[in-house]
């Protein structure tokens, strides 16, 4: 039998549920059906997941393939009618055991299931990180998503149900935790007593005392508590790195995208971050090309990127979503679309440069992962060793080189 494939498009929620799934999988006998697990947030994304599809295919036209995620939740008819796909399953089943034990062509269920269900622990061999699942859905409606059609309402894994995840996680041999959702800092939001994300660092830090590092996932700036910040002053298992979902630097751009934080709000939150932890890393998502914005605002945008340092950027060019308020918005020319999105992804890729230089003849705590000469460090960068270790330690480095690939580290 050969093995079953996972091919996973989109956000470390996807990642999570990717490795829960080929788990499923491996628990149910299949190792003839390939899975596109598949992303909405772009028209490139869905393109991509439509050319693998494609591919898998002709690679192995014997296999049973079965196409999931978000944009299989938003159109699943798109895909039902492609001859190289045999079933589609919404994201309301997409971790359910008997969807994968039953193998059948049929379409599921579509509609998205208003209760939590989290990704099982992913604990492939040779790992040495964990995608936990604590948060799903979204409340929110910026004008350029529609994730919150694809995923539903915001629900919370319980804190107790983390916990146990993570312990779970860590005797498995993982020595680092990623906490995932679709809108993680709104965790707690619909639980009893309404607990806060920073709380349930808290809780998981002080249960697993094992657990050497504790990572978020994109956080809201809006959204981020002063039990946060203090976290990151006092506990150094919370990793040195916020994601940041900022989208745009322009206050009337954002306005328009009905995101909750303006410009200055950002830079705050930045710099009280760099006031706690000085050594944290900063990362963020942007949209080049958005419906109306000036030349003005673009620029404004550019100059945060500068302005705020960043370690790391993942720019998307902006696409419209049918459905999503933007869409009806006048929108700019698709070649200004194109070369603003080159020309704010030059600019991150200058920021990170500078930022890697300047780590430069410091120190770095890395995780080992399986090939013993290279991991990833705290501030989430990778770091090429000079000499092998092993898988799943972690290491002192003294930061020797640079390049655009990341940092090159002498062990201590």
């Amino acid at each position: 039998m050969t093995q079953a494939r996972i091919v996973n498009f989109g956000c470390r929620l996807n990642a999570a549920e990717a490795a829960t799934i080929e788990a499923l999988l491996a628990a149910a006998g299949d190792g003839d059906t390939l899975v596109v697990n598949t992303c909405a947030v772009t028209q490139e994304a869905e393109r991509e997941a439509l050319a693998a599809i494609r591919r898998l295919k002709r690679e192995r036209p014997e296999a049973r393939i079965v196409v999931t995620g978000c944009s299989a939740q938003l159109d699943p008819a798109r895909y039902e009618a492609l001859a190289e796909v045999d079933a589609v399953v919404g994201n309301r089943d997409k971790l359910d055991p008997a969807v994968w034990r039953a193998r059948t062509g049929a379409v599921s269920d579509i509609m998205v299931r208003q209760d939590f269900v989290a990704a099982e622990i992913g604990l492939a061999e040779g790992r040495t990180r964990a995608f936990v699942e604590v948060q799903q859905g979204c409340d929110h409606r910026c004008t350029f998503c529609v994730i919150p059609f694809a995923r539903g309402p915001s629900r919370s894994l319980p804190a107790e149900g983390a916990v146990a995840r993570v312990r779970q996680a860590v005797a498995a041999g993982r020595r680092e935790v990623v906490l995932t959702g679709v809108d993680l800092t709104a965790w707690g939001d619909d639980l009893p007593d309404q607990p806060r994300l920073s709380d349930l660092c808290a809780a998981i830090l002080a249960a697993v005392p094992d657990l050497a590092r504790l990572r978020l996932s994109s956080v809201d700036p809006a959204e981020i508590d002063g039990r946060l910040f203090g976290l990151l002053a006092d506990e150094p298992r919370l990793a040195p790195f916020l994601h940041l979902s900022i989208q745009a630097g322009d206050d009337l751009i954002l306005k328009r995208m009905k995101r909750r934080h303006s410009r200055a709000q950002v830079i705050d939150v930045v710099a009280r971050a760099r006031d706690v932890r000085p050594d944290i890393a900063i990362a963020a998502d942007l949209i080049a090309g958005f419906p109306t914005e000036s030349d003005a605002a673009f620029e404004n945008t550019r100059a945060l990127v500068g302005e705020l340092g960043l370690a790391h950027a993942h720019v998307f060019a902006y696409s419209a979503r049918p459905g999503a308020p933007a869409a009806r918005m006048r929108a700019l020319p698709e070649s200004t679309v194109r070369r603003r999105a080159r020309e704010l992804r030059d600019t991150a890729a200058g920021a990170r440069l500078g930022y890697l230089a300047a780590r430069v003849g410091g120190m770095a705590d890395v995780l080992v992962e399986k090939s013993g000469q290279d991991g990833l460090d705290a501030q989430g960068v990778r770091v090429r060793l000079t000499e092998l270790r092993p898988r799943g330690a972690l290491v002192r480095v003294r930061v020797a080189s640079h390049d655009a690939n990341g940092l090159t580290g002498v062990p201590a």
